[in-house]
This record gives structure tokens, sequence and C-alpha cells, in this order.
């Protein structure tokens, strides 16, 4: 199957304002792309004219922008096509757990505490909870079973400062909550977990009412690679695609902004096409782009 993705974000600020993205679907999916989701960034005050964008990656990976949005604000957008095999999340109930001291080097990392996931404050009730379940799938599943039942979600329940422990307290958030609460509870056991978001569209599944988004899940580490797990959800979905991984919501903030602005526009897209429909998709963004190329010259 093949997946059209893309976003259209509008920041409005009366200075410049330097910003970090972190919107490029990750490396790991970079053989799937069949049309590359280049960001296009623009001056709201003077659209003709892009505005130029520098590229680069950081400590785990992810692909990051750097760009400094003129005065009056800036356009956002991108809009990709990528190749997806139609399976469902992996499922393998045999996998098993790895002893931290059998743990390759760079999975270390996400057996540690981080800003939102705070080990030493629930490590004690995951022990109560999770410790009397058979180690491996079986636990961790249990994990995200707990939490898509302990935690209800909502969009008016966002708050961008909640801590894993606060959700466990509150019983309430939204997707990077139920991320944060079972990466937390995991890392707890001693099961390395990481921090995943990226594009997760309504694709085979009951179309969800309300306007697209990005989305929050976890992968963990057993019997020698990452699998993923979706507390949010609690389902094997097909069209996952990663746009970056890191320890909690700090390393893979999508906007990193370093000045005072307001947000006039937020669109996601995600959705599956037809291969018929998607060269059509493919010739049409070209002449556009080009189209557009020749307006700015």
């Amino acid at each position: 199957m093949q997946i059209r993705y893309g976003y259209r974000i509008e920041l409005v600020s009366q200075q410049e304002l330097p910003l970090l993205t972190m919107l490029d679907v990750h490396p790991s999916r970079h053989h799937d792309v069949i049309r590359q989701d280049d960001m296009m960034a623009v001056s709201l005050a003077d659209p003709r004219f892009p505005v130029p964008v520098e590229r680069y990656r950081d400590q785990f990976g992810n692909i990051c922008r750097r760009l400094v949005a003129p005065a009056g604000g800036i356009r956002l957008s991108s809009a990709g096509l990528l190749h997806d095999s139609g399976e469902p999340d992996p499922f393998n109930p045999s996998a098993q757990e790895v002893r931290p001291s059998e743990l390759p080097d760079e999975a270390l990392i996400y057996l540690l505490g981080s800003r939102y996931c705070e080990t030493d404050k629930l490590g004690d009730r995951a022990w109560e909870l999770f410790g009397p379940i058979p180690p491996g799938w079986q636990r961790v599943q249990a994990v995200v079973d707990f939490v898509h039942n302990h935690l209800t979600f909502g969009y008016a329940y966002a708050r961008n400062t909640r801590t894993a422990a606060e959700a466990f307290e509150e019983r309430i958030g939204v997707c990077r909550d139920f991320a944060h609460l079972a990466v937390t509870l995991c890392r707890c056991l001693n099961i390395p977990a990481r921090y995943c978001n990226g594009y997760l569209g309504d694709i085979r599944v009951p179309k969800d009412p309300a306007p697209m988004d990005f989305n929050a899940w976890m992968e963990v580490f057993l019997s020698g690679r990452w699998y993923t797990f979706d507390a949010r959800h609690n389902a094997r979905r097909i069209g996952r695609i990663v746009i970056a991984r890191g320890r909690d919501a700090t390393d893979v903030a999508m906007l990193n902004s370093f000045g005072g602005h307001s947000l006039q526009h937020f669109e996601v897209t995600t959705e599956e096409v037809e291969e018929a429909n998607a060269a059509m998709i493919v010739t049409k963004d070209r002449v556009g782009w080009r189209a557009e190329r020749a307006a700015a010259l």
C-alpha cells in the first residue's frame, strides 16, 4: 500500500523567530519513501521567496532542521508519499526480556529516568503491579493494558508539563501522556523503552472525527530488537510512520521556538491512496514544485 502524508503549519510572530523542527520521516523509513517530504518554508508576509533551511541529525539519529522565521510569520509545509507493507505492528508473544548486563550499549540510556519519565517515583508501584507477571512480551502487554485503562484520553486534558507520575495520579491525558507512563513503567521493570512520535492515520480502522494530528507511542527492547506498543490505542495498527525517537517528548519535540509567536494554522495529513492515484499525486506535485520555483525566480 501507499500512504500520503504531510503537514502545514503557520506561525505568526512580530519579530524574527529562530526555529528548530523535527518533522521529517525518520531515516529508518527512507528506503520506503517514493516522494521525499522536503520541507517548504515561506514567509507569510511575502510567500514568493523561500526561507533558508539547514538540516542536521541529532544524537538519536533524528533529522532536524533549523531556520529563522522572518518578522510577520512563516508557513512550514511538506507532502510525501511512502510505500508501506500494509501489515500491522509486529506481534511476537514469545519475545523475552534481556538482562541489563547483556543489553547493547545503545539501549542502556532507555533504562534511565528522564524529564517526563520519573522512574524514581514509580519504581515501587511498577513492581507491585507487574512483578508477578511473567517477564517478556506478556509483562509489557500488561503494562500497556494498564495504562490504556488507567488513563482517560481527551484533547482538553493536554498539558505540556505533565509527567508520567502526574499522569498516573491524575488519570487523564493525551497520547504523549499514555506513551510517557508506559515508557516509565517499562523502564522501572528493567525493560528498555523509548518514546516515538510520527504519523498514524485512520487506515483500515473507524475514522476518528477529531482533526488529524501527530501521534506518540513507544518501542521496547525484547529478544534483541525493538517492538512497537501503543498504550493510547492498545491495538496493532497499520501505516505507522516514525518521525523521531528519544527518551521522552523533550528529545523529539516537533517544534522548538526561541521567541514569542502564535499558532495560526495546524494541519496534518495521513491517508492511504490507490497506486494509480499515487502516480497522479507525484506528477501533480512535480509540476507544482516547478511552478513555485519559477514564480520565486
